[in-house]
């Protein structure tokens, strides 16, 4: 007898498996991967800073135009199963980054608790604590970096 597989498709299915719709629920909604990033030519580090793409909602942390972003941004970053794999500045808490490496989504993580909020609540997202890219000249953002990630 065939019994389906009864665990949520993000432990059962790869990142390129995953329907379109599987993997856009798996962003937590964090905005982290939309703040602009400094990269150390020299070593290679990527440093965050709290300066935030233009089309991102600065509480919200959505796309303000996510199915026309890469028009209006053309360095937009895409995320799919390969480039995940591919970069490591993603933060450890991503979960595309966390499925990617086969570990757990976090307990904040709406797909676990139900709540698409839990990830502002839990401090995790940078929600009303970043800039709009606009209000920043691209020569300050050296003075907003708020983190570096670690690979």
């Amino acid at each position: 007898m065939h019994t389906e597989d009864p665990r949520p498709f993000w432990q059962r299915k790869t990142l390129a498996e995953m329907s379109p719709e599987e993997w856009e629920s798996l962003c937590d909604g964090c905005g982290l991967c939309c703040l602009q990033k400094l990269e150390d030519e020299d070593d290679g580090v990527v440093y965050f800073t709290d300066v935030a793409c233009k089309l991102l909602d600065l509480s919200s942390c959505q796309c303000s135009n996510y199915p026309e972003r890469r028009r209006h941004v053309p360095d937009c970053v895409s995320l799919d199963a390969e480039t995940v794999a591919a970069i490591g500045w993603l933060p450890r808490t991503c979960a595309y980054r966390l499925v990617s490496e086969g570990k757990p989504l976090r307990r904040w993580h709406h797909l676990v608790c139900g709540d698409r909020n839990a990830v502002h609540a839990a401090g995790i997202s940078r929600a009303g604590r970043m800039v709009c890219e606009t209000a920043i000249p691209a020569e300050a953002w050296e003075d907003r970096i708020i983190f570096r990630s670690r690979a």
